[in-house]
Protein backbone atom coordinates (compact mmCIF):
# COMPACT_ATOMS: atom_id res chain seq x y z
CA UNK A 1 0.00 0.00 0.00
CA UNK A 2 1.33 3.44 -0.91
CA UNK A 3 1.71 5.05 2.51
CA UNK A 4 2.23 8.64 1.36
CA UNK A 5 -0.79 10.91 1.74
CA UNK A 6 -1.05 13.64 -0.88
CA UNK A 7 -3.18 16.60 -1.93
CA UNK A 8 -5.76 16.41 -4.70
CA UNK A 9 -3.66 18.79 -6.82
CA UNK A 10 -0.51 16.67 -6.46
CA UNK A 11 -2.51 13.60 -7.40
CA UNK A 12 -3.89 15.38 -10.47
CA UNK A 13 -0.41 16.42 -11.62
CA UNK A 14 1.06 12.99 -10.92
CA UNK A 15 -1.78 11.31 -12.81
CA UNK A 16 -1.21 13.56 -15.84
CA UNK A 17 2.57 13.00 -15.69
CA UNK A 18 2.14 9.22 -15.50
CA UNK A 19 -0.27 9.20 -18.46
CA UNK A 20 2.01 11.42 -20.55
CA UNK A 21 5.16 9.43 -19.88
CA UNK A 22 4.43 5.89 -18.71
CA UNK A 23 0.94 4.40 -18.68
CA UNK A 24 -2.02 5.09 -21.02
CA UNK A 25 -5.07 6.51 -19.27
CA UNK A 26 -7.27 3.56 -20.27
CA UNK A 27 -4.82 1.16 -18.64
CA UNK A 28 -4.84 3.21 -15.43
CA UNK A 29 -8.64 3.12 -15.41
CA UNK A 30 -8.60 -0.65 -15.86
CA UNK A 31 -6.07 -1.03 -13.03
CA UNK A 32 -8.28 1.11 -10.78
CA UNK A 33 -11.34 -1.02 -11.56
CA UNK A 34 -9.42 -4.28 -11.05
CA UNK A 35 -8.10 -2.92 -7.76
CA UNK A 36 -11.63 -2.15 -6.60
CA UNK A 37 -12.76 -5.63 -7.63
CA UNK A 38 -9.87 -7.24 -5.74
CA UNK A 39 -10.47 -5.12 -2.61
CA UNK A 40 -13.74 -6.88 -1.84
CA UNK A 41 -14.34 -10.63 -1.95
CA UNK A 42 -18.10 -10.96 -1.53
CA UNK A 43 -19.32 -10.04 -5.03
CA UNK A 44 -20.66 -13.49 -6.02
CA UNK A 45 -24.43 -14.05 -5.86
CA UNK A 46 -25.10 -10.46 -4.79
CA UNK A 47 -27.38 -7.87 -6.40
CA UNK A 48 -24.96 -5.11 -7.40
CA UNK A 49 -25.67 -1.54 -8.50
CA UNK A 50 -22.88 0.76 -9.69
CA UNK A 51 -24.00 4.39 -9.55
CA UNK A 52 -21.92 6.49 -11.95
CA UNK A 53 -21.39 10.17 -12.70
CA UNK A 54 -20.09 11.79 -15.85
CA UNK A 55 -16.35 11.94 -15.14
CA UNK A 56 -13.49 9.49 -14.76
CA UNK A 57 -14.87 8.34 -11.39
CA UNK A 58 -17.86 7.12 -13.38
CA UNK A 59 -15.45 5.60 -15.90
CA UNK A 60 -13.97 3.46 -13.13
CA UNK A 61 -17.52 2.24 -12.51
CA UNK A 62 -18.09 1.23 -16.13
CA UNK A 63 -14.74 -0.61 -16.15
CA UNK A 64 -15.66 -2.37 -12.89
CA UNK A 65 -19.02 -3.41 -14.37
CA UNK A 66 -17.23 -5.12 -17.25
CA UNK A 67 -14.89 -6.95 -14.87
CA UNK A 68 -17.78 -8.08 -12.65
CA UNK A 69 -19.74 -9.36 -15.65
CA UNK A 70 -16.69 -11.24 -16.89
CA UNK A 71 -16.40 -12.91 -13.48
CA UNK A 72 -19.98 -14.14 -13.27
CA UNK A 73 -21.78 -11.27 -11.53
CA UNK A 74 -24.67 -9.36 -13.08
CA UNK A 75 -24.25 -5.70 -12.08
CA UNK A 76 -26.58 -2.88 -13.09
CA UNK A 77 -25.02 0.49 -13.92
CA UNK A 78 -27.17 3.46 -12.91
CA UNK A 79 -26.25 6.78 -14.56
CA UNK A 80 -26.86 10.07 -12.78
CA UNK A 81 -25.52 11.89 -15.87
CA UNK A 82 -25.52 11.17 -19.58
CA UNK A 83 -22.05 12.70 -19.85
CA UNK A 84 -18.98 10.51 -19.81
CA UNK A 85 -15.25 10.91 -20.28
CA UNK A 86 -13.56 9.41 -23.36
CA UNK A 87 -12.14 6.57 -21.29
CA UNK A 88 -15.50 6.17 -19.56
CA UNK A 89 -17.19 5.74 -22.94
CA UNK A 90 -14.59 3.14 -23.91
CA UNK A 91 -15.39 1.03 -20.84
CA UNK A 92 -19.12 1.73 -21.11
CA UNK A 93 -19.03 0.21 -24.61
CA UNK A 94 -17.15 -2.84 -23.30
CA UNK A 95 -19.69 -3.26 -20.49
CA UNK A 96 -22.56 -3.08 -23.00
CA UNK A 97 -20.84 -5.65 -25.24
CA UNK A 98 -20.64 -7.99 -22.24
CA UNK A 99 -24.35 -7.58 -21.57
CA UNK A 100 -24.29 -5.17 -18.63
CA UNK A 101 -27.61 -3.38 -18.11
CA UNK A 102 -27.16 0.42 -18.04
CA UNK A 103 -30.09 2.59 -16.95
CA UNK A 104 -30.75 6.21 -16.03
CA UNK A 105 -31.18 7.11 -12.37
CA UNK A 106 -34.57 8.56 -13.32
CA UNK A 107 -35.70 5.03 -14.26
CA UNK A 108 -34.75 3.61 -10.85
CA UNK A 109 -37.28 3.74 -8.05
CA UNK A 110 -35.60 1.74 -5.31
CA UNK A 111 -31.92 1.24 -4.50
CA UNK A 112 -32.95 -0.77 -1.44
CA UNK A 113 -33.22 -3.98 -3.47
CA UNK A 114 -29.44 -4.13 -4.00
CA UNK A 115 -27.01 -5.92 -1.68
CA UNK A 116 -24.00 -3.87 -2.80
CA UNK A 117 -23.92 -0.32 -4.15
CA UNK A 118 -20.72 1.05 -5.66
CA UNK A 119 -20.48 4.85 -5.48
CA UNK A 120 -18.77 6.29 -8.58
CA UNK A 121 -20.68 9.58 -8.81
CA UNK A 122 -18.17 12.32 -7.91
CA UNK A 123 -14.38 12.12 -7.68
CA UNK A 124 -11.65 13.87 -5.73
CA UNK A 125 -11.86 16.99 -7.89
CA UNK A 126 -15.33 17.85 -6.62
CA UNK A 127 -15.71 20.97 -4.47
CA UNK A 128 -18.81 22.79 -3.28
CA UNK A 129 -22.34 21.63 -2.68
CA UNK A 130 -23.92 18.62 -4.36
CA UNK A 131 -27.11 19.45 -6.23
CA UNK A 132 -29.71 17.91 -8.51
CA UNK A 133 -29.73 14.25 -9.45
CA UNK A 134 -26.36 13.59 -7.79
CA UNK A 135 -27.74 14.85 -4.46
CA UNK A 136 -30.84 12.67 -4.84
CA UNK A 137 -28.69 9.65 -5.65
CA UNK A 138 -26.50 10.22 -2.58
CA UNK A 139 -29.57 10.35 -0.35
CA UNK A 140 -30.90 7.15 -1.95
CA UNK A 141 -27.60 5.34 -1.44
CA UNK A 142 -27.45 6.42 2.21
CA UNK A 143 -30.96 5.17 2.92
CA UNK A 144 -30.65 1.94 0.90
CA UNK A 145 -29.37 -0.39 3.62
CA UNK A 146 -26.89 -1.86 1.11
CA UNK A 147 -23.18 -2.48 1.64
CA UNK A 148 -21.66 0.67 0.11
CA UNK A 149 -18.28 0.87 -1.61
CA UNK A 150 -17.04 4.35 -2.57
CA UNK A 151 -14.48 4.60 -5.36
CA UNK A 152 -11.48 6.89 -4.67
CA UNK A 153 -13.54 9.13 -2.38
CA UNK A 154 -17.04 9.30 -0.98
CA UNK A 155 -19.09 11.32 -3.46
CA UNK A 156 -19.69 14.85 -2.19
CA UNK A 157 -16.60 14.95 0.03
CA UNK A 158 -13.80 17.50 -0.41
CA UNK A 159 -10.64 15.53 -1.18
CA UNK A 160 -8.35 17.92 0.68
CA UNK A 161 -10.42 18.64 3.80
CA UNK A 162 -12.81 15.69 4.11
CA UNK A 163 -15.67 18.13 4.64
CA UNK A 164 -19.06 17.77 2.97
CA UNK A 165 -22.50 19.30 3.11
CA UNK A 166 -23.80 15.98 1.78
CA UNK A 167 -21.79 12.84 1.05
CA UNK A 168 -22.13 9.10 0.60
CA UNK A 169 -21.63 7.08 3.78
CA UNK A 170 -19.55 4.05 2.85
CA UNK A 171 -18.74 0.75 4.47
CA UNK A 172 -15.57 0.65 2.36
CA UNK A 173 -13.74 3.41 0.50
CA UNK A 174 -11.16 2.28 -2.07
CA UNK A 175 -8.67 5.10 -2.66
CA UNK A 176 -6.97 4.99 -6.06
CA UNK A 177 -3.23 5.60 -6.44
CA UNK A 178 -2.53 7.45 -3.22
CA UNK A 179 -4.70 8.40 -0.26
CA UNK A 180 -5.76 12.02 -0.46
CA UNK A 181 -5.40 14.24 2.62
CA UNK A 182 -9.14 14.68 3.11
CA UNK A 183 -9.74 10.95 3.52
CA UNK A 184 -7.91 10.76 6.85
CA UNK A 185 -9.46 13.80 8.54
CA UNK A 186 -11.90 13.74 11.42
CA UNK A 187 -14.59 15.07 9.06
CA UNK A 188 -14.11 12.14 6.67
CA UNK A 189 -14.34 9.68 9.54
CA UNK A 190 -18.05 10.43 9.80
CA UNK A 191 -18.57 9.05 6.28
CA UNK A 192 -15.94 6.33 5.80
CA UNK A 193 -16.22 2.87 7.36
CA UNK A 194 -12.99 1.21 6.23
CA UNK A 195 -10.34 2.84 4.02
CA UNK A 196 -7.98 0.94 1.69
CA UNK A 197 -5.71 2.12 -1.11
CA UNK A 198 -4.99 0.56 -4.49
CA UNK A 199 -1.59 1.11 -6.13
CA UNK A 200 -2.10 1.54 -9.89
CA UNK A 201 1.42 2.66 -10.78
CA UNK A 202 1.10 6.43 -10.45
CA UNK A 203 4.49 8.19 -10.52
CA UNK A 204 4.52 11.07 -8.04
CA UNK A 205 5.74 14.51 -9.10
Amino acid sequence: MNSEIISVERMRKSDAYTIENFVPSKELMYRAAKGIYDSYNEWPDKKIAIVVGGGNNGGDGYALAGILKENGSDPVVIKVSDKMSDDGKYYCDIALERGVQIVSYMEVTDLGKYDIIVDCILGTGFVGEVRGTAAEAIDSINSSGAYVISVDINSGMNGDTGEASKAVRSDLTVSIGYIKTGLVTESAGRYIGKLVNVDIGIVLV
